[in-house]
């Protein structure tokens, strides 16, 4: 890791000398889950180097979806090591993906005398429980793994309402179109909604380990070195910082 890190400074200074021309940012392709902290992340990135970051926020599976179809994304932020894999197995990958970060499952609900836990799920103030699509959200496949080993996937089957990813799912949960749901310990961390409802956090030995991964994308006509420098980045004390804040578990 020390090496990436010479390598990343390396390329800031080089980013720095001499005139900077339009439109040498690179675009982050970036797991729902991740939105609030990477914006964060990237805002301190920035703000070191020059280098301006867009950030694409979906599901993991629709990113590599769009990835395999040519989308001009330069790092792919993943919520799981599943996709960075397959991309990494399929020649779309400069690098083997690596941890950057383990995540967290929650029941977060906005409803208020609702208190959330597990048994409440069955009882008739739920009607609705919002998670993921579990096909191509980890977060979600995360959600379903909880509800199998409790034994309540198959009770309570018919209030599941899936979101495209862990954003649409913090809507449903934020419009109380369902009274209660799954997300990620991150989104109820974050600043914009963390006062809001109440959460309990998961049993992480419900569901397997949230290892999220991060691969830098193949691009042949796009200048791989400030996609390299933000790869380094998020590896930096300062970016596992912001990780732990928002409730991620980072390798020291």
């Amino acid at each position: 890791m020390a090496q990436k890190f010479l390598i990343s400074i390396l390329l800031i200074l080089a980013a720095s000398c001499g005139p900077r021309k339009t439109g040498e940012g690179i675009t982050l392709a970036v797991a729902a889950n991740m939105q609030y902290a990477m914006e964060e992340i990237a805002g301190a990135f920035t703000e070191q180097t020059g280098i301006p970051c867009e950030l694409v926020v979906s599901s993991s599976g629709k990113l590599t979806a769009q990835i395999r179809e040519g989308a001009p994304f330069d790092v792919f932020i993943s919520a799981d090591l599943k996709y960075p894999r397959d991309l990494e197995a399929s020649g779309l990958a400069t690098l083997p993906p690596e941890v950057y970060a383990y995540g967290k499952l929650v029941l977060w609900t906005l409803e208020e005398g609702l208190e959330p836990s597990l048994e409440v799920l069955t009882s008739d103030a739920v009607r609705h429980i919002a998670l993921a699509n579990p096909k191509t959200a980890p977060y979600g496949q995360a959600a379903m793994e909880t509800l199998e080993r409790t034994g309540l996937l198959e009770p309570v089957r018919n209030k599941l309402v899936y979101g495209e990813s862990i954003s649409q799912t913090n809507q449903f949960i934020t419009s109380r179109a369902a009274e209660i749901g799954f997300t990620a310990l991150a989104v109820v961390r974050s600043p914009e909604m963390r006062d809001q409802g109440a959460w309990i956090a998961i049993d992480p030995g419900l569901y397997q380990p949230i290892a999220q991964g991060i691969v830098l994308v193949r691009h042949p006509d796009r200048d791989p070195q400030r996609a390299l420098a933000f790869y380094t980045f998020v590896f930096s004390t300062e970016a596992k910082a912001i990780l732990k804040r928002y409730g991620y578990t980072v390798n020291e």
